[in-house]
């Protein structure tokens, strides 16, 4: 059955989107996902460019969600002070952009961007989830890569530890994570209590010795540890390791692209989540539960 908020979506979208809408709506536990891998740069013009150009691409293969990779409305190597400079609100012109781009090609959107922080030197590295409607969901990033000789908490202000925003699509609920989150399964494991079936992960993978086997390892353990589809973003090669993926409860990789700027479709299943579930009840088993830190 379609939610509430597909038939609303029905009544706001542009003319001719209300046939993709009912598409989306009626799936009954489906849906047809996309990860889109592309550089950002320090440009958000041209960045809004290629995530107009990968919708499309993804709505022409059949998708109805696109994940982004993180920073993607503005990326530099190394960080300094432009990052601040180029902050938004939720409501400023980078998610609106995204909001006529979902409206234009049918899609629902998730990307990175950079928010305003209450820090004026510094950003949020804020995720945002956004339909024709405008935003459905938002994720500000939990653990900042303070780790293999960056510091990103030198720039970026963290997210505060907050029940999840998870958003359902095609009869199935989704969540948000960012990049370095893959370290900590406890953030799976909040999702996973939030009853969601799909994590969706914007990152930038910084390259360096084995990075590449830990991003591979690590998406397919927060699926096949939560049973559920994991869709993860990656800016390529040469700053990313690429390889952006969709796995499925299982951790059998189902759509990858390997280093390529690209957009890989898979379509998942609630039926397929249930029956892995069914085989290995480790939600149900488990004797430990996650327990916020004040």
């Amino acid at each position: 059955m379609p939610s509430a908020r597909d038939t609303d979506l029905q009544k706001d979208l542009p003319d001719g989107r209300d046939e993709v809408a009912s598409r989306r709506g009626d799936r009954n536990g489906k849906a047809a996902i996309a990860v889109a891998q592309f550089a950002p740069a320090a440009d958000k013009q041209a960045n809004l460019a290629d995530i107009g150009q990968l919708a499309e691409t993804a709505s022409e293969r059949g998708a109805d969600l696109v994940v982004f990779p993180e920073y993607a409305s503005y990326f530099i190597n190394p960080f300094d002070d432009s990052l601040a400079a180029h902050a938004e609100p939720l409501d400023g012109p980078f998610v609106a952009a995204l909001t006529q781009l979902a409206a234009t090609h049918g899609v629902l959107i998730v990307a990175g961007l950079l928010e305003e922080a209450a820090d004026a030197r510094r950003v949020r590295n804020t995720v945002v989830a956004v339909d024709a409607g405008g935003v459905v969901a938002t994720y500000r990033k939990l653990h900042l890569y303070d780790a293999f000789g960056q510091r990103e908490s030198d720039w970026v202000e963290p997210g505060e530890l907050a029940a999840p925003e998870t958003f359902e699509l095609g009869g199935l609920r989704f969540g948000l994570m960012t990049c370095y989150d893959l370290r900590f399964p406890e953030v799976g494991r909040t999702l996973a209590d939030a009853r969601a079936d799909v994590f969706l992960v914007p990152a930038e993978w910084v390259r360096g010795p084995l990075k590449e086997h830990h991003w591979r390892t690590l998406v397919q353990a927060r699926a096949i540890e939560n049973t559920v589809y994991v869709a993860a973003a990656d800016h390529p090669p040469p700053l990313g390791v690429g390889n952006s993926m969709i796995v499925d409860p299982q951790g059998v990789e189902i759509a990858a692209i390997g280093t390529a700027t690209d957009v890989v479709v898979a379509h998942l299943d609630r039926d397929a989540v249930e029956r892995v579930r069914r085989v290995n009840p480790a939600l149900l088993l488990r004797r430990m539960r996650v327990v916020p830190r004040d």
